[in-house]
């Protein structure tokens, strides 16, 4: 698993955004620019115009061109965006309106207001990189999350964000906003768990999510939003996911790509674990029943987070390299296996002995 926030000893008194100069940047092109002044076995220190900041447990090479925010309160700095990664993730708010029983990210009735750090940050991403928003739920915060995006899209023709969202927060007067050309280079992932109103109230614990949902979605169509449909897979949910095929070409026919995504064992589904996993390794028809009526209709459906040994082989095509390099993991029937370099493998907190009963090598 990559750290994502380190120790540190800072000067400055107010938590700030820094990107670590490289020998491709010109020291000090933007005013927020560090160096790194030295490096030792304990980690490395950097200087720029908010003062010294001394990580631990870092070295030069891993941080050289990260964009950084300093945080003095708490003594850390995090990696918000990582120069040589594709999976760069802000976390806007943990505030949350749902309750999901799988939920990774489980919320606090508190609020970080982080816009303005996250938006000094988001202008200094790395070329045409995919910025990712995830909460909480970032519509919470509508007003703050749209002039982020707008501001950074301005700015950056070369970038473009995929927001995480569970769609009850879209409203008529958002279309005329949402219709902007900036917003076709935004991808709203939004979750359906079932066809069944009270199948999906009932995972997200929100009475009328569903119909609340459906009528964002008739927004976002409007608007000419760009949206990826996300599904987990439970052990409640997995029979229906045909029936949800279907409902989706039939009613949702507009959103741009289906992704069908396995379990992850963190936040409240750790201690569910047994009870909401799905094993796809044993029983995959009603999966495969999903993906044939998706593709005879031509609705473009991925799997994510199912490791290649775990599909059949006419089903492999599906299976994308999902999982976000820093909580990825391999197990030792892994380390044999051809095919690693385009699986996803396991969450790094995915049960180990779970996911050793499931991998074969290819």
């Amino acid at each position: 698993m990559i750290p994502l926030r380190a120790q540190a000893e800072i000067e400055a008194a107010a938590p700030y955004v820094t990107r670590v100069a490289t020998p491709g940047l010109n020291v000090f092109d933007h005013k927020g620019d560090s160096v790194i002044v030295c490096e030792d076995a304990d980690g490395v220190a950097l200087a720029g115009n908010h003062g010294m900041v001394s990580l631990d447990g870092v070295r030069a090479d891993e941080i050289a061109g990260d964009v950084l925010l300093v945080d003095p309160a708490r003594g850390i700095v995090e990696r918000l965006f990582r120069a040589n990664s594709a999976h760069n993730t802000l976390l806007v708010t943990e505030r949350c309106d749902q309750l999901c029983q799988m939920c990774s990210q489980p919320p606090k009735k508190t609020h970080d207001d982080r816009f303005e750090l996250l938006l000094e940050a988001s202008l200094l991403a790395p070329p045409d990189a995919v910025i990712g928003i995830t909460g909480g739920e970032p519509t919470l915060y509508k007003e703050q999350l749209l002039d982020l995006v707008e501001r950074t899209l301005a700015d950056r023709p070369d970038v473009s964000f995929h927001i995480l969202s569970n769609g009850q927060h879209v409203e008529d007067e958002d279309v005329a906003r949402l219709r902007s050309p900036l917003f076709d280079r935004v991808l709203w992932g939004i979750p359906l768990y079932s066809a069944e109103p009270s199948w999906h109230d009932r995972i997200v614990a929100k009475d009328g999510a569903f119909d609340r949902l459906h009528d964002s979605f008739e927004r976002l169509l409007r608007a000419g939003a760009r949206i990826e449909l996300r599904t987990v897979v439970l052990a409640t949910n997995a029979p229906q996911l045909p029936d949800l095929a279907r409902h989706i070409v039939h009613r949702l026919s507009h959103i741009e790509s289906w992704s069908v995504m396995q379990l992850e064992s963190i936040g409240y589904a750790r201690n569910r674990w047994k009870e909401l996993l799905f094993d796809h390794a044993s029983d995959f028809a009603p999966i495969a029943a999903s993906l044939n009526f998706a593709s005879l209709y031509g609705l473009r459906a991925f799997l994510f987070n199912f490791p290649l040994c775990t599909v059949p082989s006419a089903y492999r095509p599906f299976a994308v390299r999902s999982i976000s390099d820093w909580k990825q993991k391999y197990v030792a029937p892994c380390l044999r296996c051809t095919a690693r370099p385009a699986c996803s493998g396991f969450f790094e907190w995915h049960p180990t002995a779970d996911a050793e009963t499931w991998a074969r090598p290819l």
